[in-house]
């Protein structure tokens, strides 16, 4: 099976790509600025260019934390996955919220396994435009099946993994996330793992895209939830600053 590979600059260059419309605005905004500078007297014209100015900054310090994240880190490497020492023929669930950057290298990395592939991504509750654009640029994972938050097509005590990589928090509303992690917990096989890796609502997220931060929730949110669900977190990987992996078991 030849190797996969993610091109260089894919990551950042994904998220201009689907949220150029965000771009765009930030570049029309700073023009503005600068235009109207020459219009205001000392040191208001001042004050306005130091908008300018860090808003260019928030710009160029959000792409070089995301080239971090996704092109350097080794993020979709998987190594950091090592720590589960997963063996052949164990059932492994892939579950994306509409835009599956992982299904493939799960599949290369653990040739031997089953893996299924889920997508809850709903049209009526994912309304970001980002998805819809990423949805249309990337081909589906062969035999992915579309389920439903309330809908997991799995036996009770019948999966050894589940991985849910930067999609659970799509899910926005609380009790329908902590019954998601329920149903998920019931698939669940007595040594069955869960691994749900987020970026976090904290300092590092805030500095490195702002109030877009907001979009993840905070550490205690994640805890609520699984405490709910009955699920233990037995280990929290660190994979960057930015985003942590938490491996939970019922």
């Amino acid at each position: 099976m030849e190797r996969l590979s993610r091109k260089p600059f894919q990551g950042v260059t994904n998220i201009i790509r689907f949220n150029w419309h965000y771009y765009i605005i930030a570049f029309i905004l700073i023009g503005s600025l600068f235009f109207v500078r020459k219009y205001f007297p000392n040191p208001f014209n001042n004050i306005v260019s130091i908008i300018a100015i860090l808003t260019i900054l928030s710009v160029v310090i959000s792409l070089s934390i995301s080239w971090y994240i996704y092109d350097y880190s080794g993020l979709y490497s998987l190594e950091w996955l090592s720590v589960l020492k997963i063996r052949p023929k164990q059932i492994l669930v892939n579950i994306n919220a509409g835009f599956d950057e992982t299904s493939s290298i799960l599949n290369y990395k653990y040739p031997d396994s089953k893996l299924l592939v889920f997508d809850f991504y709903d049209p009526e509750k994912h309304t970001e435009i980002s998805i819809e654009r990423a949805r249309k640029a990337y081909t589906i994972f062969p035999g992915t099946k579309v389920i439903g938050t309330n809908n997991i097509p799995l036996k009770t005590d019948s999966v050894d993994y589940i991985f849910l990589i930067l999609s659970a928090h799509e899910i926005r509303n609380h009790e329908e996330r902590i019954d998601f992690f329920k149903r998920l917990a019931n698939t669940l096989n007595r040594n069955g793992r869960i691994i749900v890796v987020e970026h976090q609502r904290d300092i590092y997220n805030f500095i490195a895209y702002n109030f877009g931060f907001l979009h993840f929730f905070s550490r205690k949110i994640w805890e609520r939830t699984f405490n709910n669900a009955h699920l233990h977190e037995i280990s929290k990987t660190k994979i960057t600053p930015f985003i942590k992996a938490f491996i939970l078991k019922k």
